[in-house]
């Protein structure tokens, strides 16, 4: 008679083990994945309830105090305003940048492989390089700056780029530097939506006496790629969400961080790793964010009616 850990074992790796070479290959990701994202998480979410100042093992329980402190702190609240602002420039303008380039480069007989890659290659880069190579050579405050030297070409006075709040110049660099280390990804997303969409539409458009451009476009390509929108949408906000590194080193000096333009994550980062190294605060916050986050998607997912059958 076959026990409990026999049947286990049996299922696990099949009839003749042939699940064996599955679980060599992906054993170990599995367990990086567990020791590396869920365990931390879950060490978060059990620091939340906890007054755990300078420790990851506190004892002080304190329930929903974190949250409630988190909730009622005007630092957090206007870092969700800042992360509004920064969605409400980079997802309108990277959707529509990436959706113009997938056109073009969709319409080009050759080369098509090349401006490809071109326009997909600041993907690779890294956001830390990208944020130090706009703030140091082309939006620097000094006249050495690129952005600075075409200003004092036509004879305008020189910006201080980062560090002007009234008009806030920022959010120019910021949203720049995002947009180009982006849009090449979501542009290659957009040409495989129109490489799907198929020919005998626009031929029978054609037929119909459908002016090619504008017509054609909104009438056929836009409505062909409405699963593609929904699937750039929702990584764009999420993306949004989780904004840290282009503000953290356009922004941080050696005096610190200003108090403007301050997203979750980098007040989460002071919060938990700054000066009171308030881990049990910091980790409520980041419970705060992620349920925000899964919110936001659920929303939008059914707005957009994500998954549900085309008529």
């Amino acid at each position: 008679m076959r026990g409990p850990r026999t049947k286990l074992a049996e299922r696990l790796l099949g009839p003749q083990n042939r699940h064996l070479w599955f679980w060599i290959f992906v054993g170990p990701f599995v367990l990086g994945l567990t020791l590396f994202t869920y365990v931390p998480l879950a060490w978060s979410v059990y620091l939340s309830f906890f007054d755990a100042h300078n420790t990851v093992s506190p004892t002080d329980f304190v329930g929903f105090g974190n949250y409630t402190a988190m909730l009622r702190d005007d630092a957090f609240t206007d870092s969700l305003v800042t992360f509004l602002v920064f969605t409400a420039f980079i997802v309108p303008a990277t959707y529509v940048l990436s959706l113009a380039l997938a056109l073009m480069v969709n319409r080009l007989r050759w080369a098509q492989a090349f401006f490809r890659s071109v326009f997909f290659l600041p993907v690779a880069c890294s956001y830390v390089v990208a944020a130090l190579i706009w703030k140091m050579s082309i939006f620097n405050g000094v006249r050495f700056g690129l952005a600075n030297t075409v200003l004092d070409w036509f004879g305008a006075d020189q910006i201080a780029w980062l560090s002007t709040t009234e008009p806030p110049w920022y959010w120019l660099v910021i949203v720049t530097v995002r947009l180009w280390l982006q849009t090449g990804f979501y542009m290659v997303l957009f040409l495989a939506g129109l490489q799907r969409i198929p020919p005998r539409l626009y031929e029978a458009a054609a037929v119909d006496g459908a002016r090619p451009g504008w017509q054609v476009f909104r009438h056929i390509t836009f409505p062909q790629l409405r699963a593609t929108s929904v699937a750039v949408v929702l990584l764009l906000v999420i993306n949004a969400f989780q904004a840290f590194d282009e503000f953290y080193n356009l922004l941080s000096d050696s005096r610190g961080y200003p108090p403007y333009a301050r997203p979750p994550l980098v007040y989460l980062y002071y919060t938990a790793l700054g000066q009171g190294q308030n881990l049990g605060l910091g980790s409520a916050g980041a419970v705060i964010l992620a349920l925000i986050i899964a919110v936001v998607t659920v929303v939008q997912a059914r707005w957009f009616g994500l998954g549900r059958k085309e008529d």
